[in-house]
């Protein structure tokens, strides 16, 4: 699959000509980024809307905070927490992912509308997750995984992060395909923030394109993670608060977007919704420009301009 043009294709969920924006709906009182916010289900369902408004293509909506430490919410509230809102959005016509690491959450979301299983143990988790998923035909994300994070960031030391998540997640696909879930229906996540540090997360953002070689879409979710931060932060400084790295994000968004990403997860949309259309507007321009020397003149085109010049 090239990294440019060839983002593939999700059996199952829309066609886009350019990086998909993912939209996050947290309905949860804990999340790292906005706990609380979103935690009705009326308000939860409004935000999803918004951000359909604002450019989203799909909503990734959970229960259950995974930040560092976090303590594990019971199936109950869970169900409590994610059916209604997924009911909500997909009775407005919204694509919906349900973010959980429980088959029965999983089936009871796809039950109530949602197109899509994001869970961040790849199925690992929950034994019952891949039959579940297979099952029901949906699409299923395949996060880089190596544990629940409540001793805080657990499993994160690596000789060669690039290498080690690659063959990991290359491991874990070929279980869930052997668990029946279809090739066409896999999406890849190297788990950003998961076990591992600022310069693991640098590391393989800078090598997106080995993340190609697993042969199915990727999914990039940096929005607000704590590598950010440490970026923004530099040497010396502190980080800035979560919701103060939405440009960061944005910044992130659109590398992904030019590396040949399917799709971004993020918590502001807009400033992403423009960042992944601006990288496709010069993947465009990149396609159709000539071979260098093909101008008037043997020069570059437009350079006789001095209008175009300024």
């Amino acid at each position: 699959m090239s990294t440019k043009t060839g983002r593939g294709h999700v059996a199952g969920l829309p066609t886009w000509d350019r990086c998909a924006v993912m939209g996050v709906v947290n309905v949860t009182p804990d999340s790292f980024s906005d706990g609380g916010r979103w935690f009705d289900t009326t308000a939860a369902v409004k935000h999803g809307l918004d951000l359909v408004a604002q450019g989203a293509d799909l909503v990734d909506v959970g229960g259950e905070s995974t930040r560092p430490g976090a303590t594990r919410v019971d199936e109950t509230e869970e169900l409590r927490r994610v059916v209604p809102v997924v009911r909500g959005l997909a009775s407005e016509g919204v694509t919906v992912s349900v973010d959980t690491m429980r088959a029965s959450v999983a089936e009871q979301a796809l039950a109530a509308g949602a197109a899509l299983v994001n869970d961040v143990s790849g199925g690992v988790a929950d034994p019952a997750m891949v039959p579940v998923v297979a099952a029901s035909g949906a699409p299923f994300v395949v996060m880089h995984w190596r544990g629940f994070l409540e001793g805080g960031n657990v499993k994160g030391v690596y000789e060669d992060v690039v290498s080690e998540v690659v063959d990991e997640l290359h491991a874990r696909v070929e279980a869930v395909l052997e668990g029946g879930v279809a090739p066409d229906r896999i999406v890849v996540d190297p788990g950003l923030g998961f076990s591992k540090q600022a310069e693991h997360d640098l590391a393989l953002l800078a090598h997106l394109d080995r993340l190609h070689t697993l042969g199915h879409p990727l999914l990039v979710a940096a929005s607000r993670k704590r590598f950010l931060g440490r970026v923004l932060a530099g040497p010396e400084g502190a980080p800035p608060p979560a919701r103060e790295r939405d440009a960061a994000t944005a910044a992130v968004s659109a590398l992904a977007a030019q590396a040949g990403a399917w799709a971004v997860r993020v918590h502001e949309v807009h400033a992403t919704a423009d960042a992944v259309r601006v990288a496709r507007a010069v993947e465009s321009a990149r396609a159709a420009d000539p071979a260098p020397g093909s101008g008037p003149d043997g020069g570059h085109p437009g350079t006789g301009s001095a209008e175009g010049a300024r």
